[in-house]
């Protein structure tokens, strides 16, 4: 009777005739890693930000309704503090506006410049790695040719 071919013993010999470095991928990890926590802190900062701004203008918004809410002694006064708070209101929101524009400007600008930095580490890296591979594959292609 033919005997099986025990491919699992074989599939052991082939994969431990080419060594795997890990290595490579646990520096994946930790850079991905380092580069999230980068990331995060970014968004965190510009949270933070922008939580400070929403917060400066609700305050000043509820100062200005106690302005308008107030009796006045002519009728024409209320249309006038009306205009006022409107007007007010107006310039409050372009400044707050222009405010959110200026940490959605630095967001993008911290995020470029983490995302530049990490492709040229990543670039480093994956050309370190593949030498190192093809100088792995090379050296057990030698002990195999020369074990014949």
């Amino acid at each position: 009777m033919a005997k099986t071919q025990d491919f699992t013993a074989l599939m052991k010999d082939m994969m431990g005739s080419f060594p795997v470095d890990t290595s490579a991928m646990e520096d994946a990890f930790k850079n991905t890693a380092a580069l999230n926590e980068k990331l995060a802190s970014v968004a965190l900062e510009a949270a933070e930000k922008s939580a400070e701004i929403s917060n400066v203008w609700t305050k000043d918004a509820i100062a200005k309704l106690g302005t308008i809410s107030k009796a006045q002694a002519e009728p024409a006064d209320y249309a006038k503090v009306a205009t006022d708070y409107a007007s007010a209101s107006a310039e409050v929101a372009a400044e707050n506006m222009a405010a959110f524009a200026e940490v959605a400007k630095k967001v993008q600008m911290e995020t470029v410049e983490l995302l530049m930095a990490a492709g040229k580490d990543i670039s480093e890296e994956a050309t370190a790695a593949v030498k190192k591979a093809t100088d792995e594959v090379t050296t057990a292609a030698k002990k195999a040719t020369a074990a014949k």
